[in-house]
């Protein structure tokens, strides 16, 4: 116990004194799958991140209104799973696709966008991190088109670097990503097939990892678990084989210096989801091409293991 303490202790000294956290807003879909709830609770615990704000986002698999469930699903994590009474803005954000290149959705999360990242500029970013469909930054681009010299978006999307694809987050806007993709503004992505390499969890691996492992941690895990009965084990008995991906902390983990990537020509995505030569050639993109996941995980834990270790949580 007294080993585990003085880890705990280290662990919260190690943001150095002087060392300025990374200003964030995040745009989430909690609510449609598990991966949510996971980024969400990284992103509150670590340090490292200022976060200004949280954005909730639509889905199908949300009910209408789907930005106002979300952001009643946002609240519970935070609140009720979390016991964070005293916390950053939630944020409603749209509840439908946008229609037209042109035309954006109104939303509270749109308005919140643009009027937080005015305290920011080209040399000084507010990072966007977006683990939904991207409607709420393509209609902030859309009614201030100035805002991509003030922020940088981190979205988790499109099956590969090579040609995109007709992946979940993508296809709930697509024309919002079009949008994005033929703006100014600077753009990070984390593809499919690099999480479902590096982010997949087993059955046993998420059990081992946060079954039994305080509160919160055993809410994850019987959220996973509940996920994973119903849309990812076989029908076959006993066959616990497939693995599912924590999807959306491989953009937390690129802002904590934890991959690798490559910057290449910004494609222009077509209505079939499909990368195209690029409107302008001298945009650029950043693509995640490798999480060190056992490095991501360890400090995911660790993080956990400290906030339950110092606060009261509700035990549900």
């Amino acid at each position: 116990m007294l080993h585990k303490r003085a880890a705990l202790l280290l662990l919260a000294l190690s943001i150095l004194p002087g060392q300025v956290p990374i200003p964030v807003v995040l745009s989430t879909d909690v609510g449609n799958e598990v991966d949510d709830q996971w980024a969400i609770v990284y992103l509150l615990l670590q340090p490292s991140f200022d976060v200004k704000g949280i954005l909730s986002a639509h889905a199908p698999s949300i009910s209408p209104p789907a930005g106002k469930v979300s952001l009643g699903i946002l609240r519970s994590v935070v609140e009720d799973r979390m016991g964070m009474q005293t916390h950053p803005p939630l944020i409603e954000g749209a509840s439908l696709p946008l229609v037209s290149r042109t035309q954006p959705q109104s939303s509270p999360g749109v308005d919140f966008l643009i009027q937080v990242s005015k305290g920011y500029s080209e040399a000084n970013r507010l990072q966007v991190l977006n683990i939904g469909a991207i409607t709420d930054v393509a209609s902030a681009i859309l009614k201030d088109p100035t805002i991509t010299r003030r922020i940088r978006v981190l979205n988790m999307g499109f099956n590969n670097a090579t040609q995109g694809g007709n992946e979940f987050n993508i296809a709930n806007d697509p024309i919002a990503m079009q949008v994005v993709l033929d703006s100014d503004v600077p753009l990070v992505t984390g593809p499919g097939d690099v999480c479902r390499r590096d982010l997949a969890l087993s059955l046993d691996q998420a059990k081992s990892m946060v079954a039994g492992r305080g509160p919160i941690g055993e809410w994850l895990w019987t959220e996973f678990l509940a996920w994973y009965y119903r849309h990812v084990k076989p029908l076959r008995k006993d066959d616990f084989t497939k693995p599912w991906m924590i999807w959306d902390n491989i953009v937390l983990a690129h802002l904590l210096g934890m991959t690798e990537s490559r910057e290449d020509v910004r494609p222009s995505m077509n209505s079939a989801m499909s990368f195209e030569a690029p409107t302008n050639p001298s945009r650029r993109i950043t693509w995640i091409t490798r999480v060190d996941s056992r490095r991501l995980w360890a400090d995911f834990l660790s993080r956990l293991d400290l906030y339950q270790a110092t606060h009261a949580l509700p035990i549900k």
